[in-house]
């Protein structure tokens, strides 16, 4: 087919930009799509799965080209092609090329599928070539790749993949451009009698190839960061809960030695719990337990120190039974059970009672408490306070670990009240929402992750805009 008409010509060519961007960016909002890409070890059927996903509706592209006079943008077969061999591999890329020259040979044009199939080929091996950064950072901005290649080489002569690949695109398509010119009934692609609209029909072909890689590298690089987020989070997540008092350890370690002439089953007793607890931090645990598998850990940690502080420490628990099945984040009264022991009781000469509770509240919310009838805290005191050692407004550690937890699980779902008054005890309340076991919370790690992928889709419009 012969096109003389450079303006339509050029018309032609920015309308092809714009379906490869609409094309792209409507497949890049797919989660679906999203996962095949990305994903480094496909099976078969993921892979004939992708293949068909980019070429469904391109091939519907060549239809229309085939059918409708005058409209020749929507056939990307020849980028199309590149794509696939350079993203999935030369055997689904011959896959792909050939679905797409299915349209072209029922028009009579029957050197399309062999040309699918070399052009096929030819991008599979770059594949193979090259690695798979030189792919994605693969520059549709042609101007710039040639200036950096330039410049890199006068300092360091070198193979720069990139520009390889820029470079066959465009004598690819020259070449097919010739090939149209000679066959104009077996084979379709753009020409020109002028040579320059001829240039910018092979300047076209890395641009459409480009803007997809562009497209999607972007929404990849978006995963990774959020990928990392995730994994820092997790990280971050599992410092705090593994953290305990070295200071407890030593002093259970020197109690079961004091213990193990005198009292050698109370030790043995002591050695089994410690045991369970640095079993639990051991192990890798889920960010949320039921609360009842809380309440057990926390019970070997106080039946600990009630062995080393003997009737001066005395425990009561208040836990209403409906509260048992809620899940809640793993080591979670640990330190606050810690501080009222430590900051709380230990100064005071008689000692004191630790008291656990939990309930169901009206607007459907689980609270937990631990409070404590030790020395408290000041509240007009900025410092440590030398008696209690704990930091206004409950800035301790411990307090501190319990409300930094809290804000990356639940954001502002959730709450941490103190309540203290010198010389009286204090009170930590934990409110947050109730949660089964199949549930999710993703806090502010959801919002963040909502609003990059927010942000990639308003790159992408203007992508498409431009």
């Amino acid at each position: 087919m012969t096109q003389t008409d450079p303006k339509l010509i050029l018309i032609t060519l920015l309308i092809e930009l714009g379906v490869a961007a609409a094309v792209s960016t409507s497949l890049a909002r797919a989660k679906t799509f999203k996962e095949l890409l990305f994903t480094s070890r496909r099976t078969r059927r993921q892979t004939a799965a992708l293949v068909a996903m980019i070429c469904v509706p391109l091939t519907l592209g060549v239809w229309v080209r085939v059918l409708v006079p005058n409209f020749l943008a929507a056939d990307l077969s020849y980028e199309t092609t590149i794509l696939l061999g350079i993203l999935v591999g030369p055997l689904a890329a011959m896959a792909g090329g050939a679905a797409l020259a299915l349209p072209a040979m029922l028009h009579h044009e029957y050197l399309a599928l062999p040309v699918n199939l070399l052009v096929a080929a030819a991008a599979g091996a770059f594949r193979r070539f090259a690695s798979a950064e030189d792919v994605w950072s693969f520059s549709p901005m042609i101007d710039l790749s040639i200036y950096r290649w330039v410049t890199r080489n006068l300092r360091r002569p070198s193979l720069d993949r990139q520009v390889l690949l820029l470079l066959s695109i465009a004598t690819g398509a020259f070449g097919l451009s010739m090939l149209s010119r000679l066959y104009p009934r077996r084979f379709f692609e753009l020409h020109s009698g002028s040579w320059w609209v001829e240039l910018l029909i092979c300047a076209s072909s890395p641009v459409v190839v480009g803007i997809p890689l562009k497209i999607w590298n972007s929404v990849r690089i978006e995963r990774k960061l959020e990928e990392q987020g995730r994994l820092l989070l997790e990280a971050r997540l599992d410092a705090l809960q593994r953290q305990i008092n070295p200071h407890f350890l030593f002093n259970t370690l020197n109690s079961i030695t004091s213990l193990v002439r005198s009292r050698p089953e109370l030790a043995r007793e002591m050695i089994v719990k410690l045991g369970n607890i640095l079993r639990v931090l051991l192990k890798d645990r889920e960010a949320f337990v039921p609360f009842s598998e809380e309440l057990m850990f926390t019970d070997d940690y106080l039946d600990i120190e009630v062995v080393r502080f003997g009737e001066k420490l005395k425990v009561v628990k208040e836990i209403a039974e409906e509260t048992l099945h809620v899940v809640v984040p793993g080591m979670l009264l640990q330190p606050l059970i810690e501080n009222s022991i430590k900051h709380g009781l230990e100064p005071r000469i008689s000692g004191g009672t630790v008291t656990l509770r939990s309930r169901i509240t009206e607007d459907g919310m689980l609270l937990v408490e631990v409070e404590d009838d030790g020395v408290g805290m000041d509240p007009e005191w900025d410092c440590a306070s030398p008696v209690s050692g704990l930091i206004r407004p409950g800035s301790g550690i411990g307090i501190r670990n319990v409300r930094e937890r809290m804000g990356v699980l639940y954001g502002s779902l959730a709450g941490v009240e103190i309540n203290s008054r010198p010389g009286r005890g204090t009170k930590v309340s934990l409110r947050m929402p109730i949660l089964d076991d199949e549930a999710e919370v993703w806090g502010p790690v959801g919002d963040a992750a909502e609003q990059a992928l927010r942000l990639v889709g308003d790159a992408v419009r203007a992508v498409t805009r431009s």
